[in-house]
């Protein structure tokens, strides 16, 4: 998410749609709803820059009254963004689903035609853009190496699970032939993720604004260090996400309502969402069960009035997000016997977003107060 959620309310002459692949980049140029033309080009910074001096040749183009439209592709698009942004020009990464669905009925797959329709999107939505806002470079390189751990995670489970569930059926010889075989491999992926740890530590520990933004969001009970990290990425420092009711709609555990004409069914979640991000603010909210006692009443509570147990830890999961934004918007750290002035006690029943009482501790000059050795590593991931 690195969206700045602002209306821009600039006028722009120019508008360029742009197919996004791994070695070639497709260009669709309009000059208000006027279709100029198409253009290919290689996915390398030497032919961006050639082809935004080419535009410049255009009569009435300026940089400053374009908009370049492309959809995000991860690493992919790197290049132009990083050039577009040297150019000081304004651009628009949107979601593939959602410029997808703009379109309207659709046949067939042509990078030209899908470039001509990402030009066509940003047109028509000129006047309600949300601009690329780039993350930090410190966060960045956080990014990168938190989604790495998250693939070595997921290769070790792959070698362990099948290792692990095999031992009852198979002979004992055989099973551990196949651990022997795979014994480098599981060290040496524990040894990465022991070093990758150390170097997400160091990175968090060399900037004040990372380390400022961890300590409020783990102060709140349940959530630890790798949550508070996912987070800080998904919101870009909560900069591009700053509400607790858009973030919960993110991460999919806003409900939704479902109804037609007479018909009426039950608030839902949406598939749309950051399934590692809800799948963090599970685990939280389990653990909040077992840890903290209002939240274990509460979750008693609401099951004995008939309340179905998922849609109640749906509400848990909506108490930590306004929690932990309650306490970074107000930079406090969490503490249960501050009473916020927002009024409901807990969310509503079909799980919704409700303010409550948002507990938190002290202001941000305590927490500045607070003496941390820069050098620390914590010694354990294992708390999310």
């Amino acid at each position: 998410m690195d969206q700045l959620n602002i209306q821009k309310t600039k006028v722009y002459a120019h508008f360029i749609g742009i197919d996004v692949s791994a070695y070639e980049l497709d260009f669709a140029v309009m000059k208000g709803s006027k279709f100029l033309f198409h253009k290919e080009i290689k996915n390398s910074p030497q032919e961006i820059l050639a082809f935004i001096a080419e535009l410049k040749e255009l009569p009435s183009f300026r940089v400053s009254k374009a908009v370049f439209c492309m959809e995000h592709t991860g690493i992919y698009a790197n290049h132009l963004l990083n050039t577009l942004k040297r150019v000081k020009a304004d651009i628009v990464y949107d979601n593939p689903l959602q410029i997808k669905n703009s379109f309207g009925l659709t046949r067939g797959k042509w990078d030209k035609v899908d470039a001509m329709r990402i030009a066509q999107y940003v047109f028509m939505n000129r006047d309600n853009l949300s601009l690329y806002n780039p993350k930090r470079p410190m966060l960045q390189q956080l990014a990168n190496l938190f989604s790495l751990r998250n693939r070595l995670l997921g290769i070790q489970t792959a070698l362990q699970t099948p290792l692990t569930s095999q031992l009852t059926f198979i002979k004992k010889e055989d099973h551990s032939l196949t651990v022997k075989a795979c014994r480098k491999s599981m060290a040496a992926i524990k040894e990465d993720l022991l070093n990758i740890d150390r170097m997400i530590d160091q990175i968090i520990a060399d900037d004040e604004n990372f380390s400022r933004l961890i300590r409020m969001i783990t102060s709140v009970p349940s959530v630890g260090r790798i949550t508070a990290i996912q987070i800080i990425i998904s919101t870009n420092e909560f900069k591009s996400i700053s509400s607790p009711r858009k973030f919960a709609c993110y991460a999919g555990v806003a409900p939704f309502k479902k109804e037609s004409g007479g018909v009426k069914y039950r608030a839902k979640v949406s598939p749309i969402a950051n399934r590692k991000m809800k799948a963090l603010l599970h685990t939280c909210a389990m653990i909040s069960l077992r840890s903290i006692p209002e939240i274990r009443e509460y979750y008693d509570r609401k099951v004995a009035e008939g309340k179905s147990k998922m849609s109640v830890l749906n509400a848990i999961r909506n108490k930590l997000i306004l929690r932990i934004f309650s306490c970074v918007n107000q930079e406090r750290l969490y503490n249960r016997e501050y009473m916020s002035k927002m009024a409901d006690n807990e969310p509503t029943d079909n799980g919704s977003m409700a303010y409550e009482a948002l507990p938190c501790l002290s202001s941000l000059q305590n927490i500045r107060q607070t003496k941390e050795s820069k050098g620390h590593v914590s010694k354990s991931y294992e708390g999310l």
